[in-house]
């Protein structure tokens, strides 16, 4: 793996420097965290000036609506706007970094044109149907069923975690098609229009005091069959793709989030004193290594998701399994760094201290990242 950029690669950030630069000024101020709708706007609208600036979909394929980037562009515009403090994609993340990926690994060309152009230009926003109550960590487990009435499914069941179900637009949802099917086949990957008669939206509040999680029923809900990506009881494979995004790339920006923290607590421990306590010192300098090697290995999945076609591989479950424990320890690390003044001092500190403890159940649990890599990147056995 080749580490060192290249003359239009240096080019390439300092235009992207220089843009961002000009641009995050003129930004409005932040909304509440508890204004979702607001929150929408604001991460929307800041998709929309990507968009107009051409750095919308950087790493998109082109026939897709993106700019082909390679992964080391890709990975450069992510080092350069997180360092600038540029907003996330937010309420957008699932149109870009799941949904929308998937749509373009597996969608038809009208399926294509009709949803990849909303979410690169920040028109429409996507939540994820994955996760049901009585499924746990066994997502194939799922009971939600779509029953075929002609050009149509009638979906009947419920989905739980669905995140920015209040603000979304369409849904990436999963159902059972053929309920006499083995449990990981007879599956099915939709598009539900979150304005259809028979969806209803219940907010779920974390741990956090945020609601950017839901609870979705659907009574009867009359989707298009043209809504279905891939074949019919073909979801499962979907899915995979869909996971392989969500695991392999979608936490890339936050890597960079955590190496600026780690400099800043380090910063905090020199002045208030705590740097002379060695455990401390170690356990700094030990994530230091930790997240070091996370953004290589980072360097390396991108490149393997380019090199098979830009579907990432099962490599992103090691990350994934990696980042969660790590991004934990940050903020237990921080905790000890700020002392008392951790729950008082900055709420910024307790809120992402309590976000950090999600991270290990978010996007699959670490138990389910450590059977995938222990089957399919060690070869061993599957439990009984």
């Amino acid at each position: 793996m080749d580490l060192t950029h290249t003359e239009e690669e240096q080019d390439f950030r300092a235009r992207l420097r220089e843009w961002l630069g000009k641009t995050l000024p003129e930004l409005p101020a932040k909304p509440s965290p508890d204004d979702w709708p607001a929150r929408r706007a604001y991460d929307l609208g800041w998709q929309r000036r990507l968009y107009d600036a051409g750095w919308a979909g950087l790493h998109w394929p082109v026939d897709a609506g993106g700019r082909g980037a390679t992964p080391t562009q890709h990975l450069i515009f992510l080092e350069e706007t997180e360092r600038a403090g540029a907003p996330y994609v937010g309420a957008n993340f699932v149109g870009l970094l799941h949904a929308g990926p998937t749509i373009a690994a597996e969608g038809t060309p009208e399926q294509r044109a009709r949803w990849l152009p909303p979410v690169l230009r920040g028109d429409e926003v996507w939540c994820q149907g994955f996760s049901e109550p009585d499924a746990g960590s066994d997502l194939a487990a799922l009971r939600t069923r779509a029953v075929r009435d002609g050009d149509e499914y009638v979906i009947t069941g419920s989905k739980i975690w669905t995140s920015h179900a209040e603000v979304a637009d369409w849904c990436e949802l999963l159902v059972r098609t053929d309920p006499r099917a083995p449990k990981h086949r007879g599956i099915s990957w939709l598009a539900l229009p979150m304005d259809a008669p028979g969806v209803s939206v219940r907010p779920l509040r974390t741990l956090a005091g945020s609601t950017e999680f839901a609870e979705v029923f659907l009574d009867e809900v009359r989707v298009p069959v043209g809504n279905r990506v891939g074949a019919e009881n073909d979801g499962w494979r979907v899915t995979m793709v869909t996971l392989s995004f969500e695991r392999g790339t979608a936490f890339v920006g936050e890597v960079v989030a955590c190496r600026r923290t780690l400099g800043r607590l380090a910063r905090t421990a020199k002045a208030n004193g705590r740097w002379d306590d060695p455990v401390l010192r170690r356990t700094l300098g030990r994530l230091h290594g930790e997240f070091g090697a996370l953004w290589r290995l980072t360097q390396w999945n991108v490149g393997e998701a380019q090199r098979s076609g830009g579907v990432p591989g099962v490599g992103g479950s090691v990350f994934k399994l990696a980042y969660s424990h790590a991004r934990q320890e940050l903020y237990e690390a921080a905790a000890q760094v700020l002392g008392p003044d951790s729950l008082v001092l900055d709420e910024e500190w307790v809120l992402d201290r309590l976000s950090s403890l999600s991270y290990t159940i978010a996007a699959g649990t670490s138990q389910i990242q450590r059977n995938i890599v222990a089957e399919r990147i060690l070869g061993l056995p599957k439990g009984p």
